[in-house]
């Protein structure tokens, strides 16, 4: 078990975590897919990403690859379904890699979340993910 106040008492701690997907609050899911179904468990990314939030000059970065199935989903979503474990709240959200870039989340709100996720998405995806971030929070281009 790491103890993340440990942790957090050296500056400069990075944390690097993987996700399953963010939704556009920044709600971080790394345990289940298809809302409830668990395929991974928490193991230290909790305690990591934490530390790291809370350590002087730390960041907390999760990366992912934008899609799932071949290219046929995409990990970043509007919301999580129903039934979805979140690992890391959208409170302590602060930044998600893709291979499309680099989404700084904290510190702004949902509408700005959304857009910076939209533009680490896979470009596929973009237009309808843009949709419906309008219909969510009136969010334009």
């Amino acid at each position: 078990m790491l103890d993340p106040k440990v942790m957090a008492a050296n500056d400069r701690v990075h944390a690097i975590n993987s996700a399953i997907n963010v939704d556009f609050q920044g709600q971080i899911n790394a345990e289940t897919v298809h809302g409830p179904r668990m395929i991974n468990g928490t193991g230290g990314q909790p305690d990591s990403h934490y530390a790291a939030m809370y350590s002087k000059g730390g960041r907390a970065i999760t990366v992912m690859k934008s899609t799932a199935l071949g290219g046929a989903v995409s990990r970043v979503v509007p919301m999580h379904e129903p039934g979805t474990v979140v690992t890391i709240p959208r409170s302590l959200a602060d930044t998600i890699v893709t291979e499309y870039g680099i989404a700084q989340l904290f510190g702004k709100s949902t509408r700005e979340r959304a857009a910076e996720l939209i533009s680490v998405a896979h470009p596929d995806f973009r237009p309808e993910l843009q949709r419906e971030a309008e219909q969510l929070f009136g969010l334009r281009p």
